[in-house]
């Protein structure tokens, strides 16, 4: 069974991503095709990417970022919540991409995203930055809006189709991650090997 990470992309206070990651954990955790855990970048606070080599070329000299990869090794696949700021990912999110390389190739990743157009151009930068890295982005991404889906701008009330378009995404998200299972396996036994 495939192991799937929800990565909430935002640390800020007030953010609106916590409500959109339960709500996507808690509707994944319906699911029997998978198991999913959510991964909360305030909990894994790292420095601006501090690597004296690029992550590319091997193990980390620093503890932060061998934790960090120890948490995303083992997931088959991913869903990115992430907000827009400024027409793009948060920085912090890219930040904690950037730490790592190999954790995230030939895995399957999807996207729900939030903001006042819905977060697709975070989700634009986010397809190059996660292709790059040899993931395999699915899709169908959920775009939540800011001034639609939040009651009085605060609460999170996902309409009919946003479920929908969480269920299509998942769908693939699992699906993906499965197929791409041989190419990891692969991969890991060249690491052994080597």
């Amino acid at each position: 069974m495939s192991s799937i990470g929800i990565i909430l992309g935002s640390t800020r206070p007030n953010r609106r991503g916590e409500q959109v990651a339960q709500w996507v954990l808690n509707t994944a955790a319906q699911r029997g095709d998978a198991e999913f855990e959510l991964i909360d970048l305030r909990d894994h606070p790292l420095p601006h990417l501090d690597e004296p080599m690029p992550p590319m070329l091997g193990p980390s000299i620093h503890p932060h970022t061998r934790e960090w990869a120890e948490r995303i090794r083992p997931f088959d696949g991913f869903v990115v919540v992430t907000p827009e700021y400024n027409g793009g990912m948060p920085g912090v999110l890219k930040n904690a991409i950037d730490h790592l390389c190999k954790e995230w190739a030939d895995k399957a990743v999807g996207f729900v995203s939030y903001g006042v157009s819905g977060g697709a151009r975070a989700v634009v930068q986010l397809r190059m930055v996660c292709s790059t890295l040899g993931m395999a982005d699915v899709s169908r991404p959920v775009e939540i809006s800011l001034l639609t889906d939040f009651e009085n701008h605060t609460t999170f009330t996902p309409r009919d189709h946003h479920h929908t378009a969480l269920d299509t995404m998942l769908d693939q998200v699992v699906s993906w991650s499965t197929a791409l299972a041989p190419l990891r396996a692969a991969a890991e036994t060249t690491l052994v090997d080597s």
